[in-house]
């Protein structure tokens, strides 16, 4: 990967961020009390690669339980960080897979009645709905703040506060399978050829697949189109102004709508199905994430090459997401400082590259994009390329309100529906819902 893209990767994300915590809040690195905290436990933070120091921590609990996402490469990275941690503290960690979107109802319930996690993992869009809901403690990164991104630390804050240690920056790209395609396609043109041509639904073969009827991936057909979420000034979001039924919207879908319409893509299509099929060399090209790199490899080996998203028909890049991930605090842990401790650990120099060497996923930590095992990676160069073409997901909790209604208009125009009419019916619902949610930004 080149270093510019990086540096803009970087950029991209700390100019959209803002809208996390505000303009103002964006200035804040750390209050006049947590310094005063952070020189009384210089000791807790000698090295990024060794726990606390036993004599500034509250006494060791036995266990910490961290809620991981439900996915084979990040488990087995977080298990190997934990065997490690376990062996240099005496604390157990256990880890408790658990699909990411699925946590926060979860900790809701299972919280309060005391069996909850004391860290979860989270995209930074969610973070103002857990705050709103106070289901997560800020955090204290002390002198740790100097080692993620700035775009990174501007996720997770919330009203002059963090709230997480980052973990992962990431958008999609399009994976395609050099056996089976000789080169990259440009267009969208290039890439419904590719579909049109090896796409023999009755052997399970595809030209050209992805989960075209969650809004996660298809935003950027949207996007691209002149739709948006909320309309965004300067990093302010206006969340009665949405623009995911305009005219650009309803290309977006009528373009989606196409796919299923031409049996490009097959309207029982699950995430493990596409990987599979993928990685059994059955279709050509996948719109996917990096975290998929590893398995995809494993499978493929030098035959998975990656490329940012094609162009659509009227030139425009599409504008795909792009997000942090981060480990949150639970607020209902009774162990927070052992929690932070192994948070810190977590997301450390050494581990941050673990991490992305087991799951493949790019750190946000300034030391690790700027390491030659990602900068000059050329699968992941494709990665930071495409997220110079996104946009940051909102991080205000009317963000929460979009997602089902959303998600739910889209299966509707994968079976045919009428696309302007369900979208403006989706609309209407995430107004109903934002409203009922008493949120307000």
């Amino acid at each position: 990967m080149k270093k510019w893209f990086g540096i803009l990767f970087v950029g991209l994300l700390f100019i959209g961020l803002l809208a996390a915590c505000g303009p103002d809040d964006a200035q804040e690195s750390t209050s006049e009390t947590e310094q005063s905290e952070n020189q009384e436990s210089d000791d807790n933070n000698n090295s990024e690669n060794e726990s606390a120091d036993d004599s500034s921590m509250p006494e060791k609990p036995e266990k910490l339980t961290i809620w991981v996402n439900a996915e084979e490469k990040q488990e087995e990275a977080v298990n190997q960080i934990a065997e490690t941690y376990t062996g240099e503290t005496g604390i157990e960690i256990e880890a408790v897979p658990i699909d990411m979107l699925e946590q926060v109802e979860k900790l809701d319930v299972e919280g309060p009645a005391g069996n909850g996690p004391d860290i979860i993992f989270q995209p930074h869009d969610r973070i103002g709905d857990l705050v709103l809901r106070g289901l997560v403690d800020p955090v204290n990164l002390g002198e740790l703040e100097a080692d993620y991104t700035e775009a990174a630390l501007s996720a997770v804050t919330n009203e002059g506060e963090f709230w997480g240690y980052p973990a992962v920056t990431e958008t999609y790209a399009l994976f395609y399978n050099k056996s089976l395609v000789e080169e990259a396609p440009a267009t969208m043109e290039d890439l419904m050829a590719i579909a049109d041509e090896q796409t023999n639904a009755d052997n399970d073969e595809y030209g050209f697949l992805m989960e075209a009827a969650n809004f996660y991936f298809s935003y950027p057909f949207f996007s691209g189109n002149g739709a948006y979420v909320f309309a965004e000034e300067n990093g302010v979001y206006d969340i009665e102004d949405i623009g995911l039924n305009n005219e650009g919207a309803v290309q977006g879908g009528e373009l989606i709508q196409t796919w299923f319409e031409n049996g490009y893509i097959p309207q029982d299509l699950t995430p493990d199905i596409m990987n599979g099929l993928f990685k059994e060399g059955k279709v050509a090209s996948v719109i996917n994430g990096p975290w998929m790199v590893r398995e995809y490899q494993d499978a493929l080996g030098d035959d998975l090459q990656a490329a940012i998203l094609p162009k659509l028909d009227n030139g425009e890049n599409p504008k795909s997401f792009v997000g942090v991930k981060a480990y949150l605090l639970s607020y209902y842990s009774e162990n927070k400082e052992w929690a932070e401790d192994f948070m810190a650990y977590l997301t450390n120099s050494e581990n941050a590259m673990l991490y992305y060497d087991v799951a493949g996923e790019m750190p946000a930590r300034v030391d690790s994009i700027e390491d030659p095992a990602i900068a000059d990676d050329p699968i992941y160069s494709a990665f930071a390329e495409q997220a110079t073409f996104g946009e940051p997901m909102p991080g205000v909790p009317a963000m929460q309100q979009v997602w089902d209604p959303i998600n739910n208009g889209l299966s509707f125009i994968s079976k045919g529906e009428p696309v302007a009419d369900v979208l403006d019916e989706a609309v209407q619902v995430i107004k109903d819902n934002i409203a009922a949610s008493g949120a307000t930004q």
